[in-house]
């Protein structure tokens, strides 16, 4: 595939098709890894996305429940005061 170089204010860029974009996850930002003979571009990864969808789904199921209780039988308090 080859694109034009464009003239964007000052600057020169490349524009990519909506069918790049989604084929390749790209939202709002990528990575520019520079390499000796090429450029390569990666989607920007965004930490912890979809967890939002992901944790109400658990929570609807119910299998958003503790796996150890939060205060065990033997546990001495006062140890911590």
């Amino acid at each position: 595939m080859t694109i034009p170089v464009i003239k964007i204010g000052n600057s020169k860029g490349i524009r990519l098709s909506k069918t790049v974009l989604e084929k390749y996850n790209i939202m709002e930002a990528v990575e520019i890894i520079l390499k000796e003979d090429h450029i390569l571009l990666k989607p920007k990864a965004v930490p912890r996305i979809g967890w939002d969808k992901a944790f109400k789904k658990m929570h609807d199921n119910g299998d958003d429940k503790l796996l150890l209780p939060d205060v065990f039988e033997d546990e001495n308090l006062e140890e911590w005061s």
